[in-house]
């Protein structure tokens, strides 16, 4: 893991042996990350990334396996991302910023190869954590690209005033522990076009703080979110998204596939901060 910490802002653990996501987060000394409290889904690439505050799914599937058409086989849970590898790192200054840039090679399950251009943007005035993802196709053949973020957090940090806001939500919000039982899930438009904003608090232990992600709409038009408090996962998840929660089959023919060309790109990108 690598330190990535200014004199303001979190803590933040950045994983060069895993797409260079985010393991820990500390806030205030708390970190906000879950562990182990995490469902096990038999994958044990999955196991290591829903431990950190933030792991990347794609760009070949997201969500649960499907099966590949034509073939025996399925895509990997969430996608072929995680456990690749981060390769030509570069840490910098630039002003008063700390600039953190990685790119990461993934091999497609049903074929076809992509590249992840990374850059992590810590904000020196505000504490802002600033993801701007490039997701290359440097293959010979075309795919349909997906992306969603998964930021998950201990749920153990939250009480009963603990609550998500953002204008995507029905009412503008509801609380943490949504839903009946020990689990619930929901996928929601988020906008399409301009940057979304959700807001998660307050939470107790960094001091009453909110999270207040951003994220762009016109390449992750969706809202995901999702808990789990099935012992001995406690976790809840927020999940800017590329797609609706749906199957493949009805994405593609809906004709909501994004086809990447070889040599063509896509950019997504979120910021977060504690507020």
């Amino acid at each position: 893991m690598i330190m990535f910490a200014g004199p303001k802002g979190p803590r933040l653990s950045l994983d060069e042996g895993s797409v260079f996501d985010i393991g820990s987060c500390v806030v205030d000394g708390i970190d906000l990350a879950p562990g182990r409290a995490i469902p096990d889904d038999g994958d044990p690439r999955i196991d290591h990334s829903l431990e950190g505050f933030l792991f990347t799914c794609g760009p070949d599937h997201i969500r649960h396996r499907e099966r590949i058409a034509g073939t025996d086989a399925s895509y990997p849970l969430h996608g072929s991302f995680s456990a690749n590898p981060a390769h030509s790192i570069d840490l910098t200054v630039e002003g008063d910023d700390l600039v953190a840039r990685a790119v990461v090679d993934v091999d497609l399950a049903p074929g076809g190869r992509a590249q992840l251009r990374r850059q992590w943007r810590l904000k020196g005035e505000s504490g802002e954590v600033q993801l701007a993802d490039t997701v290359v196709n440097v293959g010979d053949t075309a795919f349909p690209t997906f992306l969603m973020y998964h930021m998950n957090l201990g749920a153990k940090h939250f009480d009963a005033d603990t609550s998500l806001e953002g204008a995507m939500l029905e009412g503008g919000g509801l609380a943490w522990a949504f839903g009946e039982g020990d689990g619930g899930i929901f996928c929601v438009p988020a906008g399409h076009g301009g940057w979304a904003e959700l807001r998660l608090g307050p939470i107790a232990v960094i001091g009453g703080k909110q999270l207040k992600v951003r994220f762009r709409t016109d390449t992750l038009p969706h809202l995901q979110v999702w808990r789990n408090q099935k012992a001995p996962a406690h976790v809840l998840g927020i999940e800017p998204v590329s797609h609706r929660w749906v199957g493949r089959a009805e994405l593609e023919a809906g004709g909501e596939f994004d086809i990447l060309q070889p040599g063509e790109s896509r950019d997504y990108g979120l910021a977060f901060s504690f507020v």
